[in-house]
């Protein structure tokens, strides 16, 4: 065929190359979504390339999501979907969670897009979006001193202010964060007392809103996600005390 070859010529690793050429066939619909990709023979004598440059191309496009693999099975052709996308960029963050700075640094982007939704909402709220947001804010003052209720009704309030603008990115971004954070979140310190703290936080983001205040919205998004912070950074190891350190 005319391709054969065509990936031992071309610059740079014979998988990447090959990965790239089989992404641009499936997003132009060359090859339709359900579809199975050809068998690993065919696609070395198409391309000129060995079994093991194949299957690392084909590895490479199942992390980016476009391909479903099962053991046995050729693999599918699939679409990504934001899900998908976050999913795969999941595989890496998770890697930055291992310490205080990753997870820092994670929150942080947490602090900026969530500060931003606050402000867009005390802007551009619809009157249905207050109401279920008030809604939302009432069950989580009903469950304090209930962690679990609690942290749910904690989870929802936030992920409602992804989902007012609207935009189908968003919420997805929120479902990372939730994915990401659980384990420090789980193993916060839980009480009451704390509780209320968050409450107060969520109370004071929610009346930003309604006031259409959208920098004291910003503001008191980023006051409550700091004390969110000292929580999770409160599920980290202390540091141990340099010998001869004053007390």
């Amino acid at each position: 065929m005319a391709e054969t070859g065509m990936v031992r010529r071309r610059v740079g690793r014979a998988s990447d190359v090959l990965a790239e050429r089989l992404a641009a066939l499936i997003t132009a619909g060359n090859i339709e979504e359900g579809e199975r990709l050809p068998p690993e023979r065919d696609l070395m004598q198409r391309y000129g390339v060995s079994r093991t440059v194949v299957r690392e191309a084909i590895t490479s496009l199942a992390n980016r999501g476009l391909l479903h693999t099962r053991p046995g099975f050729r693999p599918v052709v699939r679409k990504p979907d934001y899900d998908q996308a976050l999913s795969t960029i999941g595989h890496f963050v998770r890697h930055l969670l291992d310490d205080e700075e990753g997870v820092r640094n994670l929150f942080d982007t947490r602090v900026f897009i969530e500060s931003g939704l606050a402000r867009a909402a005390a802007r551009e709220a619809r009157k249905e979006d207050i109401e279920e947001l008030g809604g939302v804010l009432e069950r989580n003052r009903m469950a304090i001193g209930d962690s679990e209720t609690f942290y749910a009704t904690d989870v929802a309030f936030h992920a409602l202010l992804y989902r007012i603008p609207r935009n189908p990115i968003y919420p997805v971004l929120h479902k990372a964060y939730v994915e990401w954070l659980v384990r420090h979140w789980c193993d916060m310190p839980r009480a009451a007392d704390i509780d209320r703290l968050n409450f107060a936080g969520h109370a004071a983001v929610f009346q930003a809103i309604v006031d259409r205040d959208p920098d004291g919205a910003e503001q008191a998004m980023r006051r409550h996600l700091e004390v969110a912070w000292e929580l999770v950074r409160s599920t980290f190891p202390a540091a141990p005390e340099v010998a001869g350190a004053a007390g």
